[in-house]
Order: C-alpha cells, then sequence, then structure tokens
C-alpha cells in the first residue's frame, strides 16, 4: 500500500475515533473537555455517518503539496473508506483491502493486541494513554467559527509534534485535524460533506468476492 495511503488511512481513523468514540475523560484542559464532550455526545445520537473530504500533504522543506479527495461511510465499529483510489472495508472483524489498479485484494483479520491495528477500537487507547488535552485558537475559516483543540503527544519517542482537532463552534461537529510532526510534514484532513442516518445498502460493510472475478486474494490469516 502506498505511504501517503497509509498515512491518509491513520488520519481518517483518527478522525472516525472523534466521531464514534470520543476523546479522553481525563482532559487537562477543563475547558476542551468540556466542548469535547460535546462533540462526543452530538455525534453518538447518529447511527451512521457519510464524509467527503479532502485530504492535503506538504512539507515545506521537501517541497511536498500534494492534494486528493476521499469519501468514508461509518457505523459503530464498521467503515467503508475510498481514498487514493482504494477502498478498505472492515466490517467488524476483518479487513479487506482492495486495489483496483493491481486487481489484487487483501484480506485481514484484526489482532487486538497489535498495537498498530487501525480500528475505532484500538485508537481509543491511543487517545486515552498518549496526549494532553488544551484549548488552541479560535479561526474564522469560511464563514465558520472554528475552535482548535491541541492534542501534544507526551511520549517523547512519538514522531508527531501535536494534532489539532478543529470543531465547528455552531454546530459542534468536527471540521478538520491537522496533524504536524517534528520534522515539519504537515498532514490535514479537511470535511467537505457531513451527511448523518443516510439510508444505507444492507450489504454497506460487506465484502462481496463475487464483484471481483479477476482479482488476486491475498489472505494474511
Amino acid at each position: 500500500m502506498r505511504l501517503q495511503h497509509k498515512i491518509g488511512v491513520r488520519l481518517v481513523m483518527g478522525l472516525l475515533v472523534a466521531f464514534f468514540i470520543g476523546f479522553s475523560t481525563q482532559a487537562q484542559d477543563k475547558k476542551a473537555k468540556v466542548l469535547l464532550d460535546k462533540v462526543t455526545a452530538k455525534v453518538k445520537s447518529y447511527d451512521n455517518i457519510t464524509i467527503d473530504f479532502k485530504y492535503s500533504l506538504n512539507n515545506a522543506k521537501e517541497n511536498i503539496n500534494q492534494d486528493s479527495k476521499g469519501t468514508v461511510v461509518m457505523k459503530g465499529n464498521q467503515y467503508v473508506l475510498n481514498f487514493m483510489g482504494i477502498t478498505k472495508i472492515f466490517d467488524g472483524k476483518k479487513n479487506y483491502t482492495i486495489v483496483p489498479e493491481d486487481e489484487e485484494i487483501t484480506i485481514s483479520k484484526v489482532d487486538e493486541k497489535d498495537d498498530s491495528a487501525i480500528t475505532p477500537s484500538k485508537m481509543l487507547t491511543f487517545f486515552n494513554t498518549g496526549y494532553k488535552f488544551t484549548m488552541d485558537i479560535t479561526q474564522n475559516v469560511a464563514g465558520k467559527k472554528i475552535q482548535y483543540i491541541k492534542l501534544t503527544p507526551t511520549n517523547v519517542k512519538d514522531q508527531r509534534k501535536e494534532i489539532l482537532v478543529g470543531i465547528d463552534s455552531k454546530t459542534n461537529n468536527i471540521y478538520n485535524v491537522i496533524e504536524i510532526a517534528k520534522k515539519g510534514t504537515k498532514t490535514t484532513l479537511t470535511v467537505n460533506s457531513f451527511k448523518t442516518n443516510q439510508a444505507l445498502p444492507k450489504n454497506q460493510f460487506t465484502f462481496v468476492a463475487s464483484k471481483y472475478p479477476n482479482y488476486y486474494i491475498n489472505k494474511l490469516d
């Protein structure tokens, strides 16, 4: 899988956690906790969420500026992510990564003991144990008042300097997530469209092998 796709998936899953699980209840900043609790309470009322997003990767020193678009449909611990030409399905038990360019599908079980496993439940531990929460700046973006909350890693070995979560003050929905690395790389995921409680097909999160008759299926388990 391409490096940019891996980074993007991680950032999207971080956003997913913010939507469905919420943040640590031990936030060091009381104002930050109150705002995050509002976001969590609201999104927990949704049956499902569909997001169209823009993903940007920037590094001034390396002269890198890349933009991509994607979509993600989420319900509980399940999701379908379409990003950089790749589809990733998680049905709650297994990951299905579909790569049309290579006509290949990789199927893998999720090992809850694997710290690198990208699932909402694993990311919950990440947020609860690895970050300090504080209120940050407020900005007006496209007519929206965006309040940022800064997440600072407590592990000195973490390659990320900080993560900024931008919250729309009017709707209490997440507007964007910005991840800044210590080496200067900045990745930004911006929500372009946010829809809730859509009528989803029954097989929305089901992998159907018959749709890919000529694909090579790589089963890792």
